[in-house]
């Protein structure tokens, strides 16, 4: 037998590595070293939006891994919301890249990204430099050279040690604080041209991807203008919303004051044995807070009818127990009123899009006999009031009168709330808007905030398995189309209340995270929820556990975990 030689082996090799990639019911060979990436570009014809990530065997992978092995892969856009979120996440590196670029290293060091508004996420400098319209304009130049290079996000494993002595000597203390907590050996942190950071979720694969942004200067820092998933590649002009600004801002601050400004913040205070005070201290803010809403209400004068409206489980029905109560003190007498109670019945209710009930919208309420029972008490009538009964689909009249007397108020509680259509028939002064939310106050670090949703999410996820029975997979599979029903619903009248009330508590994520993991670890591979769960499973990492058995039964989180002492 003739020997092979050297060339032959090498040649048989090249010819051996290659891989078969099966992409929407079609194969593609690729050699070894190919890319997702490569095998995104094959394929961007044949989505309307930028491909953003792939998903290989039921995980995701970022778009300049290569290619192992013979494989079935799917694609993300920007329309996706995992798509979406990265392109989010690279932008905002993108922004401080720009930063430590254009001010320095102690500049970016001090960057805080604070919240999001509308399509904008405040990122605030603390100072070291101002927020000017020339700066914003300077780093908008800085980041649109950066996208014009294509200057790549580069990803490496780090140990822990070498990750914190990595983020010591960048002088980000507060990743530093993070990874003290990680029970993991390695920590997968970006580099662009330099620049370190660490990120929690995936990237794209360079800054050419970031193609569409702007940076505006706003109150003490800057807002970071991106696209939302719906129109991926439009940047909407900032519309200013400045009660939900101030409200953001105040929580922001009273964390910075107790010293829990990030998630390594509330890990020291759990390990330090003062989570029992750190609750009362919370509790007590809220009560205050509470306190101050009741008070104006009765300083106004001639307020009959108090509207409590906020997207879900935003803790309504708690908050409006515990408002009853300091209006009680006041001399008042509260009585609650739930806007559901006026459904229409259930033949009559509007369907969506895909033939489902759409209980969200505000022809789902019966506007017209809400607005005559109203009235009729403001008269002085004596009035009977309807309660929904949710198994037949019918409204049901059960005898409950109500008469208002001189300081009977009513406290009406509903997703319509705010909005002027539902009482167009009262007076202005006989009304006071209450928006109620649950507003993040904490951060994972400096750099990664954590979305309003998902704590408003793991809050249903659990409240749904402890009181309806609905598994985690069904609370996320309906989540868009509850969030469809708040951008339409509630948030666009959110300004027009005369209070707003932060229902978070800066411990509460802790508590949760115990009644939400083993409902996320039932959400298998292959089922469309499972990225989700995953992400969500990945988030609550961070958080040190505990237990809720310190947590006052008339607290907002006892809403979602149990125990309260109010009907919720």
């Amino acid at each position: 037998m003739r020997k092979q030689t050297g060339n032959s082996r090498l040649q048989k090799d090249r010819v051996r590595k290659m891989f078969t990639v099966k992409i929407n019911g079609e194969e593609r060979q690729y050699p070894q070293g190919a890319t997702y990436e490569d095998a995104a570009n094959d394929y961007q014809e044949k989505y309307d939006d930028l491909i953003a990530l792939a998903a290989r065997d039921g995980k995701i992978r970022e778009l300049f891994k290569k290619l192992t092995r013979d494989c079935e892969i799917t694609f993300f856009t920007l329309k996706d919301d995992v798509g979406h979120k990265t392109y989010v996440r690279s932008a905002t590196m993108l922004f401080l890249k720009a930063v430590f670029d254009v001010f320095g290293r102690d500049a970016v060091q001090s960057c805080r990204v604070e919240f999001a508004i509308g399509n904008g996420s405040y990122i605030s400098p603390k100072g070291q430099f101002a927020a000017t319209k020339e700066n914003a304009e300077k780093i908008r130049n800085r980041m649109q050279a950066l996208v014009e290079a294509k200057t790549p996000f580069l990803k490496r494993a780090y140990s822990l040690d070498n990750a914190m002595e990595l983020f010591h000597a960048e002088g980000m203390k507060d990743k530093e604080k993070l990874f003290h907590y990680r029970r993991g050996s390695f920590v997968n942190i970006y580099e662009m041209d330099g620049y370190y950071d660490y990120y929690y979720g995936y990237m794209l694969p360079n800054a050419g991807y970031v193609k569409w942004f702007d940076v505006l200067a706003y109150d003490e820092g800057f807002m970071l203008l991106l696209p939302d998933k719906k129109e991926p590649t439009q940047v909407k002009p900032f519309v200013e919303q400045k009660k939900l600004f101030q409200t953001l801002k105040e929580s922001e601050e009273w964390g910075r004051k107790i010293g829990i400004e990030t998630v390594g913040d509330l890990n020291d205070q759990i390990c330090s044995g003062s989570l029992s005070e750190l609750i009362l201290v919370q509790e007590a803010q809220q009560e205050r807070k509470i306190g101050e809403i009741a008070k104006d209400i009765v300083d106004r004068g001639g307020v009959k009818f108090v509207m409590i409206a906020g997207p879900s489980s935003s803790g309504k029905t708690s908050f409006s127990h515990r408002l009853s109560i300091q209006l009680k003190t006041l001399g008042k007498m509260p009585h609650p009123i739930g806007l559901d109670d006026y459904f229409v019945n259930r033949e009559l209710t509007p369907r969506d899009e895909n033939g489902d009930y759409n209980f969200e919208c505000l022809e789902a309420i019966d506007v017209k006999q809400f607005n005559e029972d109203m009235c009729r008490l403001l008269a002085g009538e004596r009035v009977e009031l309807p309660s929904f009964n949710f198994k037949t689909g019918k409204r049901e009249y059960k005898g409950n009168f109500k008469q208002l007397g001189p300081d009977d108020i009513l406290v009406i509680e509903g997703i319509h709330g705010l909005n002027e259509k539902t009482s167009y028939a009262l007076p202005e002064e006989s009304k006071y808007k209450i928006y109620i939310s649950a507003l993040t106050n904490i951060n994972i670090d400096e750099h990664n905030r954590i979305p309003t949703t998902d704590g408003r999410l793991l809050r249903r996820m659990v409240r749904d398995a402890r009181t309806r029975g609905a598994d985690a997979r069904r609370t996320i599979s309906m989540w868009a189309s509850v969030r469809r029903g708040e951008e339409q619903n509630i948030f666009p009248f959110q300004e027009d209340a005369d209070a707003m009330f932060n229902s978070v508590l800066i411990y509460e994520l802790a508590v949760l995270k115990q009644f939400a993991e083993p409902l996320l670890f039932q959400i298998d591979k292959g089922e469309p929820e499972y990225y989700e769960a995953k992400r969500l499973l990945k988030f609550l990492e961070y958080f040190l556990g505990v237990t809720s058995e310190s947590l006052p039964n008339n607290s907002l989180c006892r809403e979602f975990v149990g125990g309260s002492c109010f009907n919720v």
